[in-house]
């Protein structure tokens, strides 16, 4: 198998091309201050996929704009913080806020020559536009959470991107799901048998941060540790299949 088999890169966009991680640390920044223990990033990060897995789940077709101010008030719960819900909403229009990871932009417009790029993502289409000016590239496809009435890792999503790529001649085996997340994205790839591919942001951290344990290990066809890494792969390959 070589990336240079496949049309399409569909992207979860949030810890692979965005770094949500800092974004959140940074935006809780008031309500950890008034934590009543001292809490680690791993602890805030850990305890925030918690509360958003379980919101997710609850309440499926919530914008995700939205379902972040209800885990603002969920962790400032668990942290015994005063929160108000003025804070609370502040909190879910953080999302514009976030970075995109340095080496994001520059790869996804090399990538752009040579592949469709696509993205699937739990977040609502407002926030995606902040993101997305952010990347600076157009994708081709952008399907929500807020377009299908679920969050991944439900199989919904990932059949309703399926379905409609399939509407633009686009099959299975043209794609590779390309994220971050074992949980929401490589575990629900393989169990569509989607090839994919693992950005391994977290590389250098312990744990699994603002996702969750996938419980087994997902299967894997290609791992990078950042996006710079598989367009400079690409490249490879690209010069390697020249005369």
């Amino acid at each position: 198998m070589r990336l240079t088999d496949f049309k399409v890169l569909t992207f979860d966009c949030y810890g692979t091309l965005i770094d949500w991680e800092s974004g959140m640390i940074e935006a809780l920044k008031p309500l950890t201050a008034r934590a009543n223990r001292p809490l680690s990033r791993n602890d805030i990060l850990e305890t925030h996929g918690k509360h958003e897995t379980i919101q997710e789940h609850q309440t499926p077709t919530m914008r995700y704009s939205n379902m972040l101010a209800v885990v603002h008030k969920r962790l400032a719960e668990e942290w015994g913080a005063k929160t108000t819900w003025a804070e609370c909403i502040a909190y879910g229009q953080s999302i514009k806020n976030w970075p995109a990871f340095p080496d994001s932009p520059g790869a996804l417009q090399y990538l752009k020559q040579h592949y469709k790029l696509v993205i699937l993502t739990n977040v609502d289409n407002k926030s995606f536009g902040f993101s997305n000016e952010k990347l600076a590239v157009d994708f081709d496809a952008v399907y929500t959470a807020e377009d299908i009435g679920s969050y991944k890792p439900d199989r919904r999503n990932f059949d309703y991107m399926i379905n409609h790529l399939a509407d633009l001649g686009i099959g299975t085996s043209d794609i590779l799901h390309t994220a971050e997340s074992l949980f929401h994205d490589h575990r629900p790839a393989n169990d569509l048998r989607l090839a994919s591919c693992w950005i391994y942001r977290r590389h250098a951290q312990e744990g699994y941060g603002a996702t969750r344990d996938p419980g087994t290990m997902p299967k894997i066809d290609f791992r990078f540790n950042s996006l710079a890494e598989f367009a400079a792969a690409h490249r490879a390959e690209m010069s390697k299949a020249r005369p």
